[in-house]
């Protein structure tokens, strides 16, 4: 897998805490909270996209592609709140935590067995 940057795992890292803070946020300060999670997983995202595989191992492509689809989720899940948050669009009731749970389980379980995996490829 490519590495990422050191600026580059600035970003992600900055995204990561930005999601978890608008989701724990969203009670007290829905708009901030909103706004929060959106931006942070729009930053998270794209640097995980960057991280790329171009070896030949199946069950390593599959874990790529289950963590695409988590930050995905995530991406969905802000946007969710957002139209929650500001009364706008199709997704007027807690859909985002749908979303949220979607892209934290697939995101969890990729950090846990793509390490083991990559280090049994070596």
């Amino acid at each position: 897998m490519n590495e990422l940057t050191k600026i580059q795992q600035a970003v992600m890292a900055v995204g990561a805490v930005a999601v978890v803070a608008g989701a724990a946020a969203f009670k007290a300060m829905p708009q901030v909270a909103a706004v929060a999670l959106t931006a942070g997983a729009l930053l998270f995202a794209p640097m995980q996209l960057l991280q790329r595989y171009d070896g030949r191992s199946f069950i390593i492509r599959r874990l790529r592609r289950q963590q695409m689809l988590g930050a995905l989720a995530l991406v969905c899940a802000g946007f969710s709140m957002l139209m929650q948050a500001f009364a706008f669009g199709p997704a007027r009731r807690n859909e985002w935590l749908v979303f949220l749970a979607i892209g934290c389980v697939l995101e969890l379980y990729t950090a846990l067995r793509l390490p083991a995996e990559l280090k049994k490829e070596q």
